[in-house]
């Protein structure tokens, strides 16, 4: 995947939106629980190829190409303990913001049911809070012509 050609900083923040435009979404990994949500989103099948992320931390043109150079790392490294922050693509921070309001719940009834939750449901309503506060951090960065990000920790 090419990177992008256009700025990650806001020159301008938004008034009354933070700095820093964030959603808690502990244990939802981009790949397969987030792309899960895209494929319902999408009415498609879920494959792991739906959400291609770009890794910007730690940077990728730093990072070690042989084993030696990891071995090399110190146990500091943030190649080794992250925090690592992925770019989603932004057809799926269009996917997101273009949930209709009227859908909100049903998608997040649909999400519930996914394999990853058999074992650990998540707390009633918390998904719903989950779609719709992805859906405004999404609508808002497409609004100012930015993307979005996953932090995640290793």
């Amino acid at each position: 995947m090419e990177k992008p050609n256009y700025p990650r900083a806001v020159d301008k923040p938004m008034p009354g939106v933070p700095t820093f435009d964030a959603v808690d979404a502990k244990w939802i990994d981009p790949d397969v629980i987030l792309g899960r949500l895209i494929a319902l989103v999408r009415e498609i099948p879920f494959n792991l190829d739906l959400v291609q992320t770009i890794s910007v931390y730690p940077p990728p043109e730093g990072s070690p190409a042989t084993i030696e150079e990891w071995e090399a790392l110190p146990d500091d490294s943030p190649y080794k303990e992250g925090p690592g922050i992925e770019e989603l693509p932004a057809d799926v921070r269009d996917t997101l913001a273009d949930i209709p309001d009227d859908r909100l719940g049903e998608f997040a009834e649909q999400w519930e049911q996914i394999e990853e939750f058999a074992d650990i449901p998540p707390a009633t309503g918390y998904l719903l809070e989950l779609v719709t506060e992805l859906r405004g951090l999404a609508q808002r960065a497409q609004k100012e012509g930015q993307m979005i990000y996953c932090w995640i920790a290793v």
